[in-house]
């Protein structure tokens, strides 16, 4: 019988001490002021602080929401507090009759050894009941209320712990989650990707874009099919190269990962150049190509001043972001060297630099950026501060040797080919078993979740998981695997798995584009479900309707078939020569093309509100642009079943190809304005545009 922690009988959480209380407010996207009473508080002889967000007695609904962070740091708790609009998670409790509360989770630095990782979930646990008592007191009732905890990514696995080990909340929303073999498998591949296929995403996305061939092995060399064909079988879902066709390269927490892997497994980073097997000895995935490796000496060194300079906050506790608090920044930082022995166009990716003599000798490796002419320009480096950045560079001298090295990186982006699980329920690595290439002794992942313990899907209480079909960091199958481990415990009533098109990994209202959306409104939705569910014996949403195919997540087209919660939306045109409608038009400049989008909301998920039209001519790829996407509101026609279609008329005047856009945003109760639970979706159409 499995052990469940009960917080309130470890003897080591109980002094709590309230730090400061006081009246705080909130601001709703017009301008509406939400009051909330703000707790700090910490427990005494612990590295615990959290807070409490209560919402004024005449609003509180008897419940309360608790955010894990993917990397808690000393100050997490407060992390939260300055979120502004759709991202706002504290507002969207204070509105909805929650009070919210959040940690540090007892971390005494962002990112480092801990001996007791349970310690994550322990420290959520005496938060949450804890912060039980305080709300208690403060609305002067005796009724528990109901606690549902939340977080993706690393804060997913912290979620998982804290429903599976104990009995501090009723419900659950870990949000693309990972599976215990995941990590640092899905970033390393991740990584070995945007090695090995660029030159080729443009090649691939534009396959799979609409009007495509729908091959993305076409035009692409033989090592490139092999990689695509075996990321692919891996989990990572092809559409997700669009930032990369985009020259959007990001190695994700792989730096923040990579000190970790070779700190429990040295040896792998000498095999991987030295053993027959593994790819760096063989020279398969280009690996010696890519390595770069030489000493060079020091020109001339080149560190700005800083005086009266502050840095920014760092407030970030998103799944995409948190990990930036772990990074010193290095701007304005370079080296001058006597030479380069790299192409203009070689992969410099990961490399290290480290002094040989003089007195920066010794000091801690700091990263390359990337090299301009013979000068190397310094990146923010993990685990290594901005000051020190700065002293070790201010400590060296012309004529000092540096050397220039990321064979280490190169060889952890094919860790997770030498990291095969033995249980066969990962499917992953089917093809990859049949290699029988050599495999190291432990699966990391299993102790890199970060919270001590493996799911295994003995979860005390109701439980939604949202993933993503376009996840590049974590990968979509992790939420079929964990559905499957819930229903071997005998779990299966109490979970649902939504799956969510066209988003990436970010919980940000800035990934919106002609090509992605975010899934923001759904998580806000499934946890208000999630309390109906619990408190009221609702049921939610049945779940969505998918299959597993060769590492892919497989949805139906329709809606009705689909299931889930999120709306389904198709695009096509025509112009008045070419009546018949396409998903890739052809017109001549300044020809008229009609658009006609078409969209359906499952069963039960509410209507449509909205279809926005956008014929940027050089959409932006940078996600974090803040540009104005979807600027043409269609006018909605509803139509028989609760389906929705809108016309709009579009000329393009300048020749090329280009690409025509939707987003659908659905609402449960038909609101357009409501700010948080809008849920959206994107179609395309390929117009190719010919001259007169």
């Amino acid at each position: 019988m499995k052990k469940i922690y009960h917080v309130l009988e470890d003897p080591v959480y109980r002094e709590v001490v309230l730090d400061r209380e006081e009246e705080r407010t909130r601001s709703l996207p017009d301008g509406t002021a939400v009051p909330y009473h703000y707790v700090h508080a910490h427990c005494a002889g612990t590295a615990l602080k959290f807070i409490l967000c209560l919402p004024k007695k005449e609003n509180y609904g008897g419940h309360f929401l608790q955010y894990l962070s993917p990397f808690p740091g000393p100050d997490e708790e407060d992390a939260s507090m300055g979120l502004t609009g759709e991202k706002d998670r504290i507002l969207f409790a204070l509105v909805h009759g929650f009070y919210e509360v959040e940690s540090n989770m007892a971390s005494a630095s962002a990112f480092g050894s801990r001996e007791d990782n349970t310690v994550v979930w322990k420290t959520s646990a005496a938060a949450a009941e804890y912060g039980r008592q305080i709300a208690m007191r403060y609305y002067g009732t005796d009724k528990r209320p109901y606690g549902y905890v939340y977080g993706g990514s690393g804060g997913g696995y912290k979620t998982m712990a804290c429903i599976e080990n104990t009995d501090a909340w009723d419900g659950a929303a870990p949000y693309v989650i990972g599976s215990p073999a995941s990590l640092p498998n899905t970033i390393c591949m991740h990584v070995q990707g945007e090695r090995l296929l660029r030159g080729a995403f443009g090649t691939i996305v534009d396959a799979l874009d609409a009007g495509g061939s729908g091959d993305p092995m076409q035009g692409l060399s033989k090592e490139q099919q092999e990689g695509l064909h075996e990321l692919t079988q891996m989990g990572f879902p092809p559409r997700a190269w669009f930032l990369e066709a985009h020259g959007k390269f990001d190695a994700g927490a792989l730096p923040v990962l990579l000190p970790g892997v070779k700190a429990k497994d040295p040896t792998y980073f000498t095999d991987f150049w030295t053993k027959p097997g593994y790819e760096g000895y063989t020279g398969i995935l280009s690996t010696k190509r890519d390595r770069v490796l030489f000493d060079a000496k020091v020109v001339r060194i080149h560190v700005p001043d800083a005086s009266g300079a502050k840095s920014a906050p760092r407030g970030e506790n998103g799944v995409d972001d948190a990990w930036h608090k772990l990074l010193g920044s290095a701007e304005g930082c370079w080296v001058e060297l006597d030479h380069v022995p790299v192409p203009e166009d070689g992969y410099t990716d990961g490399t290290q630099i480290t002094f040989r003599d003089g007195d920066a000798a010794g000091r801690a490796p700091i990263q390359l950026a990337h090299f301009v002419g013979n000068c190397a320009l310094i990146a923010p480096s993990f685990g290594v501060s901005e000051e020190d950045i700065r002293e070790t560079l201010q400590m060296a001298a012309p004529g000092d040797l540096v050397h220039f090295d990321n064979s280490d990186y190169l060889a952890v982006q094919s860790y997770y080919r030498h990291q095969v699980p033995d249980d066969p329920a990962f499917h992953a690595w089917d093809e990859i078993r049949q290699e029988k290439i050599p495999q190291r002794d432990e699966v990391m992942g299993y102790s890199f979740t970060g919270t001590g313990t493996v799911q295994d899907g003995q979860i005390q209480g109701k439980v939604i998981v949202s993933q993503c079909l376009m996840d590049e960091s974590t990968t979509p199958w992790c939420g079929d695997w964990y559905r499957q481990t819930v229903e071997r415990a005998g779990n299966g009533a109490a979970f649902r798995l939504y799956y969510f098109d066209r988003a990436l990994h970010g919980d940000t209202n800035g990934l919106e584009t002609p090509y992605i959306t975010n899934y923001l409104g759904q998580l806000y939705q499934i946890l208000l479900d999630l309390t109906a569910w619990v408190e009221q014996g609702k049921e939610p949403l049945p779940a969505t309707n998918y299959t597993y195919e060769k590492g892919q997540i497989q949805v139906p087209q329709s809606a009705k078939e689909r299931r889930g919660m999120q709306p389904v939306v198709e695009m096509t045109g025509y112009t008045a020569r070419n009546e018949k409608e396409s998903s890739c038009v052809h017109a001549k400049v300044g020809e008229p093309i009609t658009f006609t989008a078409r969209a359906q909301v499952p069963d039960g998920a509410g209507a449509v509100t909205s279809l926005a039209f956008d014929f940027s001519e050089d959409p932006e790829a940078d996600v974090n642009a803040n540009a104005t996407y979807f600027p043409v509101e269609g006018a909605l026609q509803v139509m028989e079943g609760g389906a929705a279609q809108s016309r709009v008329t579009h000329c393009y005047e300048t020749p090329g190809t280009h690409f025509a856009a939707v987003r659908v945003m659905s609402q449960r109760d038909g609101n357009p304005k409501d700010p948080f639970t809008r849920i959206r979706n994107l179609a395309r159409v390929r117009v190719m545009v010919e001259e007169e």
